[in-house]
């Protein structure tokens, strides 16, 4: 089955590298315009190029999703070049874990900000846009579906101990995605989310390799796993492998794809089988 996303426009946050790329490359290989989205301009320019490659039409905007101003730019960003706002993917995320007597306000605000409070704004400025064009359609007598997939994870479906800040967030987006789902269903958006088990990025990496750290401002975050408790962690999943990019970005796709038209309110898990 061949499916066109042709004449579709799609904003990817979390663009640079890893899951992201991965979504986006698949977007733009069905005939979508992406515009890619990150806080890291060197990665960003590496995913432009490796999607222009192969013929995809594509804009980048580098900048701090978690700074106010900034999803509203993003939303305007994408309608102005691209003359529409058919798909939006929260992506964009990292983890910064401790339990939770060593987790200081500043770090669980952090995880909030970053995957709840930054999709909330992302959303709340595409709301305007969305609700107009559905008017006009409608009055055409046109049905133009849109979607909307936020990214979760089996840690905010499940829990996971040391992660109360990221679970929390990835808890959130849950609630946010099936109350935005039962607003937004008569402007025909769907809005869904995937929850993530282990994929491959360097956030799982183990933590003797040398990327162990993202800069967050000023500040370096640790990511990634200890190398035991990451063998560990693999040999829970029934299918016995992580996840790859492809096999997330797959998810994502079928909820920004004609596929999922009738489904709204929805999580699907992208998880091998794991739960925590």
């Amino acid at each position: 089955m061949n499916i066109s996303l042709a004449n579709r426009s799609a904003l990817i946050t979390g663009a640079g590298r890893g899951i992201g790329r991965a979504i986006a490359k698949k977007l733009a290989d069905a005939g979508a315009s992406v515009l890619l989205v990150d806080v890291d301009e060197g990665a960003l320019q590496e995913s432009r190029e490796v999607l222009e490659k192969s013929g995809a039409r594509v804009c980048t905007m580098a900048g701090d999703l978690t700074e106010p101003d900034f999803p509203q730019k993003a939303i305007s960003q994408l309608a102005l070049w691209a003359g529409s706002v058919d798909i939006v993917v929260n992506n964009a995320g990292y983890t910064w874990d401790n339990v939770i007597q060593k987790t200081s306000d500043e770090q669980f605000q952090a995880m909030l900000d970053i995957h709840l409070v930054a999709p909330f704004r992302l959303l709340r400025a595409a709301a305007h846009w969305l609700r107009d064009a559905a008017k006009k359609e409608k009055e055409a007598g046109k049905l133009v579906m849109r979607k909307v997939v936020n990214i979760t994870s089996i840690s905010g479906l499940d829990g996971n101990a040391g992660q109360i800040g990221y679970a929390s967030g990835k808890a959130g987006i849950v609630g946010l995605t099936k109350t935005l789902a039962k607003e937004w269903g008569r402007y025909n958006v769907t809005v869904n989310a995937v929850g993530f088990g282990l994929i491959d990025t360097r956030l799982i990496k183990p933590m003797e390799d040398a990327e162990t750290s993202i800069a967050i401002g000023e500040r370096r975050v640790r990511v990634g796993m200890q190398a035991q408790v990451r063998d560990e962690a693999v040999r829970m999943i029934p299918l016995g492998r992580l996840g790859t990019p492809d096999d997330a970005a797959n998810a994502v796709f079928f909820f920004c794809s004609p596929l999922s038209d009738y489904i709204t309110g929805e999580v699907l898990v992208c998880s091998g089988g794991i739960h925590f």
